[in-house]
């Protein structure tokens, strides 16, 4: 049997698509996290507080994070992190 033609090769082509499909999809499923100003996480924030989900620990001036047990000094990145978080929980529960 002769070798095959590296040009008539297509499986190079095959797995170049398939990466862009799923990162297509990572990419529709993602969390759009550009449009956090700061009065929107102090309400993220504040809700969060309600559903005891975020922990405030006065005295080292941090909010926890509770199922991810992550400290954050911020009130932007806490719900940019949550928003993330909870996109990535959704993702996993769509899997199973």
């Amino acid at each position: 049997m002769d070798d095959p033609d590296p040009h008539d090769d297509t499986s190079a082509d095959y797995e170049q698509f398939e990466t862009e499909l799923l990162a297509q999809d990572r990419d529709v499923t993602g969390v759009d996290t550009a449009d956090v100003d700061d009065t929107m996480a102090r309400s993220v924030v504040d809700d969060l507080v309600d559903a005891d989900v975020v922990t405030p620990v006065p005295e080292d001036s941090v909010l926890v994070h509770e199922p991810s047990d992550t400290a954050f000094d911020s009130a932007t990145q806490l719900a940019v992190f949550h928003q993330g978080w909870t996109a990535a929980s959704d993702a996993g529960e769509e899997d199973e």
